[in-house]
């Protein structure tokens, strides 16, 4: 008996993982609601960029159902899930690369913001949920100035994603954002540098 059981749960652990290898290897990603290109890349252990060009996409805008691309033809490993801890980690360096390759460095007016005020959704233009993830560093920007979902180092606030707009963010300014009104208010409005990360 205890022989039939063993074989029996080395028998479900080989499907287990069989099933986990076939997720993994899996080259389309079927987007969901609250999901953006950022949070996919990250999840497939791929660039924003690749995935743009892997999908002819010409903006960082996706909709829910829609079919992505998420490799190149090469195998993708499914990573272990993540503890809070390595996931507070992360977060707080969401566009840290392995190399600072500063494309450009200007300097800008610097506001902050938060998602914890009256009316704020909390979703930013490319679908970074601020309230489920308040430990991320997202940038406000215009657009024209820096593309969505571009890296960028900020002085005094560190790495961070360019991951959403805003109404006043015009021309060279950005809006830093926080989990709180208090830090929030304690940054104030700063002029400082931001380098733009390869």
């Amino acid at each position: 008996m205890r022989k039939l059981l063993m074989t029996l749960i080395l028998t479900i652990a080989l499907l287990v993982s069989g099933a986990n290898e076939s997720w993994a290897a899996s080259p389309n990603y079927t987007v969901k609601k609250g999901d953006s290109l950022y949070k996919i890349a990250k999840m497939h252990n791929v660039s924003v960029s690749n995935l743009k060009s892997w999908n002819n996409l010409k903006s960082n805008i996706i909709h829910p159902n829609k079919k992505l691309k998420v490799s190149s033809g090469a195998k993708v490993v499914k990573k272990a899930p993540e503890t809070k801890k390595t996931v507070k980690s992360v977060a707080k360096t969401p566009s840290r690369s392995d190399s600072d390759n500063v494309v450009k460095e200007f300097t800008v007016s610097a506001s902050a913001f938060t998602a914890s005020c009256n009316g704020c959704s909390g979703i930013t233009k490319t679908g970074i949920n601020l309230k489920t993830n308040p430990g991320v560093k997202v940038i406000a920007v215009d657009p024209s100035v820096i593309k969505l979902g571009t890296k960028v180092y900020v002085e005094g606030y560190g790495y961070a994603i360019a991951g959403d707009t805003g109404g006043a963010i015009k021309g060279n300014k950005i809006d830093v954002f926080f989990p709180t009104k208090g830090e929030a208010y304690k940054w104030g409005r700063k002029n400082v540098t931001i380098k733009i990360l390869n």
